[in-house]
């Protein structure tokens, strides 16, 4: 057997007395693709830093039961040195793995720990470039691609490492559908190299037809192992922008009557070095509205996003927000009118406690009773009890909101939302949902990026459409499209 895991047990450090795995025990064979799945907080990726051996070699914590690699316990590897010569990993924070000035360099890192020759080197990184279409890419420094374009040098930088077991942590949560496709092509290959391959991750129906198992967890147990067709029998359609834009219960958007737009973009046209990344964008964002951005990785939906508080400033064209020019406007100013949620939380948490998180925003806005407004946002987030939490100990799901929390304590009108819906599963994801429906029907303005068509087309009441920095539709929908 490649991987046994016997009565694992593991409790993480400085938590509550909940283990994050109990009495887990699994085999995985040589050559197997198999897929882990479960709702936030299951304990997916606790199970998969124990296979990779990081648990034992890395994390504190109190542990029971053993891990085995190829016979031997992963305690008796020398350290994580001689474990990343047979098994490597793509964590979910894309952004933790890249450290590199370029893409390039991200990639030949990888290749580069394995040896050869230079030209086997460079034949290598090219194949592996090509294999997950990142090879237009090269030249770019990771921290300014996309959510998607990161996730795709993340995995390609791993697959670089040409290692027997590759561990993949929800590799397609910020992908479109195309990439996605792309990149469960590329697993079922390595599969039939031989590979073992095992994948955590919320999108289920797109490995079907390549995953020999499925384990799915629930509360740090295994709650079912089996085939797909054993564990899932109906066929979940997977839809795409185009698809969607094609139906035809989608209606031309058209703007209210005697109301002034709380965001106006005119003419927008911003670079990153020599790449266009918007295209001359001319749209109007009214109060109440609840938008979702759809379009490809790197189509221009969170650089168009960031230019609504000031985080970006447009090369040409202008920008109002409620009212004022946010081409010149100062951020602290911006963010009390529009407040952002990063694709990845984990980026705007800092902090000690859940409550110096949020405490921190309000120190900006002089709040006299802080402690009143953070019981109320914690309230609305579904977080109470959480106050005196280290952030990072938060499952994914509760991180995502935490983040949301300290955006609502500022009491902006407007609250963008990037992915809001990243690495959750359906549960997760539809209550962050309603909690966005509810902030609507107060009087907030929502504007989402999103690659969830399922979200996009349930709770958004428009469309936008972007391609190549550019809109390439707007669509009101009366009453949702699934209605």
């Amino acid at each position: 057997m490649m991987i046994q895991v016997q009565n694992l047990t593991y409790f993480y450090p400085y938590t509550s007395n909940t283990p994050a795995l109990y009495d887990v025990s699994v085999t995985i064979r040589k050559g197997e693709l198999i897929l882990i799945t479960g709702p936030t907080a299951a304990g997916k990726t606790t199970l998969c830093l124990a296979i990779a051996g990081i648990l034992e070699h890395e994390f504190e914590g109190k542990k029971s039961g053993n891990v085995t690699f190829k016979g031997q316990d992963v305690k008796l590897y020398d350290g994580l040195s001689e474990l990343n010569q047979h098994v490597s990993m793509v964590f979910d924070d894309a952004d933790a793995q890249l450290i590199f000035t370029s893409v390039e360099e991200e990639i030949l890192s990888g290749i580069q720990m394995r040896g050869g020759s230079t030209e086997e080197i460079r034949e290598r990184m090219e194949h592996v470039m090509q294999v997950c279409g990142i090879t237009h890419l090269r030249d770019r420094p990771p921290y300014a691609l996309s959510g998607g374009q990161k996730q795709r040098v993340a995995i390609a930088a791993t697959l670089a490492m040409n290692t027997e077991c590759i561990i993949l942590d929800e590799p397609t949560s910020e992908l479109d559908v195309s990439a996605t496709s792309q990149i469960i092509s590329l697993l079922s290959a390595l599969k039939n190299e031989g590979k073992t391959v095992i994948v955590v991750d919320h999108s289920l129906e797109e490995y079907r037809l390549v995953a020999d198992r499925v384990i799915c967890m629930e509360k740090g147990r295994i709650h079912t192992i089996g085939t797909f067709e054993e564990i899932y029998t109906n066929k979940e359609p997977v839809i795409s922008p185009e698809a969607l834009y094609k139906r035809n219960d989608l209606l031309p958007y058209l703007p209210p009557d005697g109301i002034s737009p709380i965001i106006t973009v005119k003419d927008l046209v911003k670079r990153y070095d020599t790449i266009l990344a918007l295209d001359g964008i001319t749209t109007d964002i009214y109060p109440g509205e609840f938008i979702a951005i759809l379009g490809e990785n790197g189509s221009g939906k969170t650089t168009l996003v960031k230019h609504f508080n000031g985080l970006l400033r447009p090369d040409v064209g202008k920008i109002w927000v409620n009212g004022l020019d946010a081409t010149t406007a100062p951020v602290t100013t911006l963010v009390r009118h529009t407040g952002l949620v990063f694709q990845n939380p984990d980026t705007m948490l800092f902090a000690d406690t859940v409550r110096e998180e949020i405490l921190f925003g309000l120190m900006n806005v002089n709040e006299l009773d802080p402690d009143a407004v953070i019981l109320d946002v914690l309230s609305m987030v579904g977080l109470v009890g959480t106050q005196e939490m280290y952030p990072r100990h938060l499952s994914r799901g509760e991180r995502q909101r935490l983040a949301v929390a300290c955006i609502l304590a500022m009491r902006p009108e407007i609250i963008v939302l990037d992915e809001p819906t990243t690495g959750l599963d359906e549960a997760e994801s539809d209550t962050m949902m309603q909690l966005m429906e509810r902030l609507q029907q107060s009087g907030h303005t929502i504007i989402m990026v999103t690659h969830n068509m399922r979200i996009a087309e349930t709770y958004a009441d428009r469309i936008i459409g972007m391609e190549n920095g550019k809109i390439t539709g707007d669509y009101q929908i009366k009453g949702g499209i699934s209605s």
